[in-house]
Parts: C-alpha cells; sequence; structure tokens
C-alpha cells in the first residue's frame, strides 16, 4: 500500500490476485485516515495472523486498552515538554509504541524523537511499514536489547516485557540482576539495562508480571533495586484480562535518580477496577493522576 504495488516473491501471490490485490489497493483512501485508525486496522490484521498462525505469547502484540493506560500515564508526566526522546526496548511490532507516541503528540510541545529495539527482523518490518503507514518519524534497531544500545539516551521507556530466559550468560553476567546460576530472566535484565539506559530523572513504564518481586529469582533484581532505581508505582492490571492469576500483569513505574528525582514517599500501589465498571476505572484513573502530579511531575519538571 506504500508503495503502490503487490509485493511478488517466487511467483507468489499469482497474477489473478496481484491484479485483483492492486484494484483493492487502489479503493482503499488510507492517506486520508488519521494515525489512529490505521494503527487500529493493523492491529486487527495482526490479531487474525496471531490467532491463525498460533504466534508464541512473548511475540503477541501489547493489547489497546493496555497501550493506551501506559499511554496516558506517560501524557500526564510529558506534559508540555519541549522535546521529548523515548525509547521501546522489545518494540515487536510496534502497537504500544506507535499507541504511545500518537498520545504524546498531543501533550508534548516539541519534538519527539522515538526509538525501538528488536533482535526479530521480521517484526521490526512490521513496527517500520506501521509507522509508516502511520506517518510516525520512528527509528528502528535491530540488536540484542541487552548489548550496548545503538540509540540515544532516553527522557522516556516504554515496554511490554518479554518473560523467560536470556540465553546468553557470559552477557547475563555483566548486569547485576543475573540469576546466581543458569540462565537469568530476560525481563529482571532489561529493567536493569532500561534504567542504565535513562537520561537523570528519567521514567520507565514497564508491563512486567504482577509477581515480578515475588518470585525465587527476584533476588538479585531486589538487591539492585534500591541502589539503582526509585520504584515509584506498581499497578495490577484486572485479572478478568488474563487467562488465569499466574498470568497476571502490572504496570511498573521506575524512575533514574538524578536531575531532582527522588522516592515518592508513597509508592502508588494498587489494582485497576474491571474495565466494565467504567465508574470504578475512571475514579482510579484520577486518583492515579492526582497521585502523578503531586509525587512526580514536580520532581520530573
Amino acid at each position: 500500500m506504500l508503495n503502490g504495488e503487490v509485493q511478488v516473491e517466487d511467483g507468489r501471490p499469482d497474477q489473478a490476485t496481484v491484479t485483483a490485490l492492486t484494484a483493492l489497493y487502489q479503493q482503499a483512501p488510507w492517506q486520508s485516515y488519521d494515525a489512529e485508525t490505521v494503527r487500529r486496522a493493523i492491529q486487527l490484521v495482526m490479531l487474525k495472523a496471531i490467532r491463525v498462525d498460533e504466534i508464541q505469547a512473548n511475540h503477541q502484540l501489547t493489547p489497546d486498552t493496555i497501550a493506551y493506560i501506559m499511554g496516558y500515564l506517560v501524557t500526564r508526566l510529558e506534559h508540555n515538554k519541549q522535546h521529548l526522546t523515548l525509547l521501546d526496548l522489545t518494540v515487536g511490532t510496534g502497537n504500544l509504541l506507535t499507541a504511545v507516541v500518537s498520545q504524546l503528540k498531543a501533550v508534548v510541545a516539541g519534538k519527539i524523537e522515538a526509538y525501538g529495539v528488536d533482535n526479530d527482523d521480521t517484526m521490526l518490518s512490521i513496527a517500520q511499514l506501521s509507522s509508516d503507514l502511520q506517518r510516525l518519524p520512528i527509528e528502528y534497531v535491530h540488536q540484542d536489547a541487552l548489548e550496548p544500545l545503538l540509540v540515544p539516551a532516553s527522557d522516556l521507556i516504554v515496554a511490554d516485557l518479554p518473560i523467560g530466559y536470556y540465553p546468553v550468560d557470559a552477557n547475563a553476567a555483566t548486569y547485576q540482576t543475573h540469576a546466581a546460576e543458569g540462565h537469568s530472566f530476560v525481563h529482571h535484565l532489561l529493567l536493569e539495562q532500561a534504567v542504565r539506559q535513562l537520561t537523570p530523572g528519567g521514567i520507565g513504564v514497564f508491563l512486567v508480571p504482577s509477581q515480578l518481586f515475588q518470585t525465587a529469582e527476584a533476588k538479585g533484581l531486589l538487591k539492585w533495586l534500591p541502589t539503582n532505581a526509585y520504584l515509584q508505582g506498581l499497578l495490577n492490571l484486572p485479572r478478568e484480562l488474563f487467562a488465569n492469576a499466574n498470568a497476571q500483569k502490572a504496570i511498573l513505574i521506575l524512575q533514574k535518580p538524578g536531575a531532582g528525582a527522588q522516592q515518592v514517599e508513597q509508592v502508588m500501589l494498587g489494582e485497576f477496577p474491571s474495565f466494565k465498571d467504567q465508574s470504578a476505572f475512571q475514579k482510579f484513573i484520577a486518583e492515579i493522576v492526582q497521585w502523578e502530579e503531586q509525587n512526580l511531575l514536580t520532581d520530573h519538571a
């Protein structure tokens, strides 16, 4: 659709299909759609592909509801900023990053420099096409996010962290959060890498397992955290979103020390009410906004 032609490899699709697709592409006035409409359309296509191809969990996209909540949290923190550097360490197909960038464009007064990193070139290709169709200038880098990063230090990092073990033990050993023996949890290492990559006072907003700090493997993470980052918030998402309690996710807010940042006196802890209860949900969001304004905005100005 970007190039106005159908890509053909090894004779597929055949000429009849190419002709039919070309006619359909010409009927789709996608250039007149706003970024959010395009993003949602791409997301629907991806959801169909995920179901048909039975894509593994770590390759699935961040659901819209969660992406919007994470985006809303950061718009409060970055409101009227003159320049913002934003990074998604595990960008995948880009649904979370493009959703957040679209929301930030409405509140950031100046330029947004956005970057996405992933080690899967197929997913990065989809992310690049998605942001191009949405006309969002995002730079993507194909690399292992736990190697030295090829992107600038970031004021803000968002990431839907993959869950599992990181296979490169020699590289994991350079992180304080590595396991005492055997493979290390990749999401522990990525949290440490994210804090390293943040500018002083910068904020990271991550989608993590709700039981992040309650596993036997969390000892290294708990030892690293107090001297390297401020734990400012941990908000469990509604249990109804997940197939079982063990799969429940939470939104973690970390802040890098420096530039006037401080550990908040009252860490924001809680669980979102059911999204079906609009009144309770809106009340909870209002409480989060009030907490951000009282605790984070003055420090992050």
